[in-house]
């Protein structure tokens, strides 16, 4: 492989690994922690692997007992490497077989093999610049648990692996189910040998052949080379080395083993997560929630207050003076609920009453239908993620919306323009009255005192005292009709001012208890999906 096509194949696979360790994140709380947890250990494996020599290539035999793994081990080596089992420090340790030592000591460390052998060149094989470490592991199907351990292991580390099998199990479910299907997608490195041809007659080894190539292909493993070979008689070994050798002088078996495990991972984080996209949040759900939650808090009520307040302060201000000091007597319904001023209370709270179980349970319900909205079309672990994220700030909603509330400058305090012109003109009525009735006081007066009384001026024949008396009465009564009626269509607007200003304010509670953390999760989904679909991309 050339520089450059590495450098290529470097580049996507760096950018595949960073994809699905973002997936692995944004995933972090709503998959399953042994799904997540597996991804991340391939992750750290893969950081540790492209850190050690990319000049050798890692070759495990997977075999069952009795299958002559370790007979064909020595055959493709050229040598009886594996005799040397005997002095191994203990039966349960991986064997290596290394043509080209240099280089190939921290990598035999982070495998954990200490038992090495550096082997003599084998013709159109392998010699010091190929670069190879043949394994011989201990037997899958073995009693001793730390046996299955090792090849658990190294099923998860070796660059290639070659499955031999034997006549009598090659069928068998434990390699099939156990180990060879769940790898089906690393076909390109894997590589199975039907050992122990030499036992069948030789009509019969193509039909076992076919037979075996057959279950591969059920295992998803249709495209692996499937060899026949004998370690006892040779045959077959050749082929052996040259599908081995074939892999390893293209330098890029350590890539398309983490390639493979890429795509094993992006598969499993798919299988956990489902398919599917969220509906999100939209603008109708955002407005019902809203008037949900304004329901609840109590806003009709404060809107109503506020229409009674202005009607009763310009009732105050523009009525008849004589009379409008009784109104003093009437409470303010903004102040009982401690929403009169135009500035927030210290404590920022209201006087409303408390939610009740009524309140409560509608504010639950919209907050539920506004997750189940959100999340429609999400499969289920996001979907219960969003509706989650929804019901999280449920109980911080009725302080918050009551902060919210009395926060809110519903212009209580602000004095209209036209009630300081009816306040003069009611003054001038009065006085008028009062002048009127002085005048007739002291005409009475004088006649009743027996004194001259001047001759009363006279309007159409109307004594203007009289005239004085009845048109500032009427005056009064007049401004007093008319200041009701333009206060009513002036508390009409105020009260619509008020709500649209208490419906925002309650918008932006649900906007940051409900709305933002729903719009999180989803867009988390979101990018978990984008994540997923560039770590997947070969």
């Amino acid at each position: 492989m050339s520089r450059h096509t590495a450098a290529r194949v470097s580049s996507q696979l760096d950018a595949r690994l960073e994809a699905l360790n973002s997936a692995r994140e944004l995933a972090e709380g709503v998959l399953p922690d042994d799904v997540l947890q597996d991804v991340l250990r391939l992750l750290e494996r893969a950081t540790s692997r492209r850190s050690l020599s990319a000049d050798h290539t890692v070759v495990g035999f997977f075999g069952a007992t009795g299958s002559g793994k370790s007979s064909l081990f020595n055959a493709v080596s050229g040598a009886e490497i594996a005799t040397a089992a005997v002095r191994r420090p203990t039966t349960t340790e991986p064997l290596a077989g290394v043509w080209g030592a240099e280089g190939s000591e921290p990598l035999l460390d982070w495998l954990d093999v200490r038992s090495r052998h550096h082997a003599a060149p084998v013709p159109g094989f392998a010699d010091e610049e190929t670069g190879l470490i043949l394994l011989d592991l201990p037997d899958f199907d073995s009693t001793r648990a730390a046996n299955r351990e090792i090849v658990q292991r190294m099923v998860g580390m070796v660059d290639v692996l070659v499955w031999v099998l034997d006549p009598q199990k090659y069928a068998d479910a434990a390699v099939h189910n156990g180990f060879l299907a769940p790898l089906a997608a690393h076909g390109s490195i894997t590589l199975v040998v039907l050992n122990q041809t030499d036992r069948l007659p030789e009509r019969d080894v193509q039909p076992v052949l076919e037979s075996l190539k057959g279950i591969l292909a059920v295992d998803g493993l249709g495209q692996v080379e499937v060899i026949g070979a004998s370690a006892v008689t040779g045959a077959g070994v050749d082929r052996v080395r040259a599908a081995i050798r074939h892999v390893v002088v293209r330098r890029q078996a350590s890539s398309q083993r983490l390639t493979a495990d890429v795509s094993r991972a992006v598969a499993r984080l798919r299988d956990a997560s489902g398919a599917g996209e969220a509906a999100g949040v939209r603008p109708g759900s955002k407005t019902r929630l809203a008037d949900a939650l304004a329901s609840a808090a109590n806003v009709p009520l404060v809107v109503g207050a506020v229409d009674r307040s202005y009607r009763l302060e310009a009732a105050r201000r523009t009525g008849w003076p004589v009379t409008r000091w009784l109104l003093k007597f009437r409470p303010d319904p903004l102040r009982r609920l401690n929403l009169r001023s135009s500035a927030p209370s210290e404590l920022g709270r209201t006087s409303l009453p408390p939610a009740g179980a009524p309140e409560r349970a509608r504010t639950d319900a919209a907050v539920r239908q506004f997750g189940d909205d959100a999340s429609a079309g999400a499969p289920g672990p996001w979907r219960a993620a969003i509706r989650d994220a929804a019901r999280e700030g449920r109980e911080r909603l009725p302080d918050a919306l009551d902060q919210a509330i009395a926060g809110t400058d519903l212009l209580a305090a602000r004095k209209s323009w036209w009630w300081p012109v009816f306040n003069l003109f009611q003054w001038l009525a009065l006085l008028t009255v009062l002048g009127g009735l002085g005048w007739l006081g002291v005409l009475a007066g004088l006649g009743y005192l027996q004194l001259p009384v001047p001759d009363v001026p006279r309007v159409e024949g109307w004594p203007i005292p009289t005239l004085m008396i009845a048109g500032g009465a009427a005056l009064g009564i007049f401004l007093a009709l008319t200041g009701k009626f333009i206060g009513a269509v002036a508390a009409r607007a105020r009260a619509t001012t008020a709500r649209k200003r208490l419906r925002a304010a309650v918008g932006e509670v649900a906007q940051a208890l409900v709305v933002e953390p729903v719009d999180l999760e989803v867009s988390r989904h979101r990018s978990f999906n984008t994540a997923l679909d560039k770590a997947g991309a070969a």
